[in-house]
């Protein structure tokens, strides 16, 4: 019978392993769902959306009309009848009420800048989801193959610490050289290392992909061989070029920076514009005669102030946001360019891949790991193979990964879902 306190001590350790198990619970998800896990959890674009939301809210102030002014005026001491704050009838008091009328079309401009302003926000926020789209579209294709490749690895490592142990029965028998175990040993240290590596790169990756998701659990990305394949496209340079310059967020930020400058230039030149104030006022006692009632207009006279030095600095404003449009485009321009010939070259080395690795390769390490076993294939055969097999298989995962990476980064680059 087991004891009370071992029966204790058994079920923390139950329950803790529980508690661990269900941390590490994997979290399964397709392209599919993974973007509208991230539409929905991502905090990085719902906080942007807000920024959507103030723009539209200042469009709404804008099209504010200005709040009247009410002045009174009331005595506080009357000399005469030795009173304070008379202002019944013998008393005095004055009242006036003033409205701005703004003139030259400057109230209208303000609604238009406000619109304009709206329009950036909503751009921004499509450049923001479109950048963290690229990171988590290469991050969960990184995660793919990085798990294709620890599965590999773990295969592998099994398999020589199966080995190993057989080996070193007959080594210790007398019935092989120990320079074979050492051999064996060497190759199982190499393929640890390798592994490590790829397992740092895929925490990393993984780190990435559960911020954007905002989801706790590791990610185990849920993809065939021909979701990759849809990245492979015969597509013009020029094509690409071109649906950039309408679609690329940052481009289009910079127009909308040139509207704006615009739209700000044409309002200074408003500003220059004399807006009236009209008034109504009520003057009980001090005015010509009694209960005396006034209206009139008040109009700045633009004889030194005519706003010169804010129209010509929206002037040059424009001109430089001009040769910001220039400059962008032209760095957009050699950026696809760049990115299209990586993708090229990408794209062949897939293809080629494609044709030199097929289920032969997987038939021939299983049947060289048999008659190596056999003793029919020496060490030396045995272990060129078999770190053939595992460049080819970092190499094949390598091109697999870097394809999507390329294609998702002319995405970027465009602005345009084009794979």
């Amino acid at each position: 019978m087991m004891n009370l306190g071992l029966k204790v001590r058994f079920l923390i350790i139950f329950l803790l392993f529980i508690k661990v198990t269900v941390a590490q619970t994997e979290k399964k998800v397709t392209l599919k769902e993974a973007d509208s896990l991230f539409l929905k959890n991502n905090y990085y674009l719902l906080a942007s959306s807000l920024n959507i939301d103030m723009a539209k809210a200042q469009v709404l102030q804008a099209r504010l009309f200005p709040n009247m002014v009410l002045s009174a005026d009331f005595n506080v001491y009357d000399p005469d009848n030795n009173k304070y704050f008379n202002v019944g009838s013998s008393g005095q008091k004055t009242m006036q009420i003033e409205q701005l009328i703004l003139i030259g079309g400057k109230r209208k401009s303000e609604i238009e800048l406000a619109k304009t302003n709206v329009t950036t926000a909503e751009i921004e926020f499509l450049q923001l989801t479109r950048e963290l789209k690229y990171k988590l579209h290469s991050s969960l294709y990184t995660i793919g193959q990085q798990e294709f490749l620890l599965s590999r690895y773990n295969y592998q490592l099994n398999m020589l610490d199966t080995l190993l142990h057989a080996y070193q029965i007959q080594a210790d028998k007398g019935n092989i050289p120990l320079k074979e175990i050492v051999r064996l040993k060497g190759a199982y240290l190499r393929l640890s290392n390798d592994r490590a590596d790829v397992l740092k790169a895929y925490f990393e990756s993984q780190q990435t992909a559960q911020s954007l998701l905002h989801i706790n659990n590791p990610i185990t990305f849920d993809f065939i061989d021909s979701d990759i394949e849809k990245y492979v496209k015969d597509i013009a340079l020029e094509d690409i070029i071109n649906l950039s310059q309408n679609n690329n967020p940052e481009l289009l930020l910079l127009k909308q920076d040139k509207a704006l400058a615009e739209q700000y230039y044409q309002f200074q030149k408003k500003i220059s514009l004399p807006d009236v104030t009209l008034f109504a006022s009520y003057d009980q006692r001090g005015g010509a005669f009694n209960h005396q009632i006034n209206s009139g207009i008040s109009v700045p006279l633009p004889l030194f102030n005519r706003n010169q030095g804010n129209i010509n600095a929206a002037r040059i404003s424009i001109k430089q946001t001009e040769y910001n449009i220039t400059i962008k485009e032209n760095e957009i321009k050699t950026s696809i360019q760049s990115n299209y010939q990586l993708y090229k070259q990408t794209v062949l080395e897939f293809h080629k891949s494609k044709i030199m690795y097929d289920k032969n390769f997987k038939i021939t390490m299983k049947g060289i790991t048999e008659n190596f076993q056999k003793r029919n294939v020496s060490i030396i055969e045995f272990m060129d193979f078999f770190e053939s097999y595992n460049e080819v298989m970092t190499e094949l995962t390598r091109i697999k990964t870097q394809l999507v990476i390329s294609a998702e980064q002319l995405n970027l680059l465009t602005g345009k879902d084009i794979f």
